[in-house]
């Protein structure tokens, strides 16, 4: 929501000098959602996410790290990197360090680095912004903005383990891609859809791609 100061100029006077008065103007705005894809594995999470954002009203900023193309060669459902950018709204170049989103000023509602590489969280953990997916991370991190990291890796060694801590004590959600199996997932896309949903609750959006919990009787 932005807010516009219209200056108005009332005929009011107290003593002999006129009052100027701030009368302000409400004006909506649709939700504003960085996307960050690292050359991890796990690519699939990310370009799910994407598909699902377009089905709510928000505006999609997405910016890749250098090898995320080479990574959706080997692990992408056979569409070309030129299709998957074409699910975002705005596309920034990883090496553009003056982007929009590299500020602060830019109002975005939250950002998701999905997946987010080993290198990536050591980087954001060590305050390093030497391309625009971790400039835009620390950004979100400074302005106190929801900033949700995505890792995959396995088996964790203790640097990444003290990374993760370091960056959700600094404010980042840490959300493994570690599916359910309560929802009895019967695709891949199943396990996918899971991760992608409960990211999607953490942004604020309700999706029904995957099966809750329900409880038991």
């Amino acid at each position: 929501m932005m807010v516009i100061c219209v200056l108005i100029r009332l005929s009011v006077v107290l003593g002999s000098q006129p009052k100027l008065i701030r009368i302000p103007k409400v004006r909506t705005t649709m939700d504003r959602i960085v996307v960050g894809i690292t050359g991890a594995s796990g690519i699939p999470y990310g370009i799910r996410l994407l598909e699902v954002l377009k089905e709510f009203d928000v505006e999609i900023h997405l910016t890749c790290s250098a090898s995320a193309s080479l990574v959706n060669k080997h692990e992408g459902d056979g569409r070309s990197w030129k299709e998957v950018l074409a699910l975002a709204d705005v596309v920034h170049d990883s090496k553009n360090l003056a982007a929009s989103i590299s500020s602060g000023s830019f109002k975005a509602k939250a950002m998701v680095v999905i997946p987010c590489s080993g290198t990536t969280l050591g980087k954001l953990a060590a305050g390093i912004s030497d391309n625009l997916v971790t400039r835009s991370a620390l950004v979100m991190l400074k302005e106190n903005r929801p900033l949700i990291l995505v890792p995959r890796e396995t088996p964790l060694n203790t640097i990444y383990i003290e990374n993760m801590l370091k960056l959700s004590k600094a404010g980042a959600l840490m959300v493994p891609a570690s599916p359910a199996f309560y929802n009895k997932p019967k695709t891949l896309d199943d396990n996918i859809n899971f991760i992608v949903g409960r990211v999607l609750d953490l942004l604020g959006y309700d999706s029904d791609i995957f099966s809750r919990w329900e409880g038991t009787e």
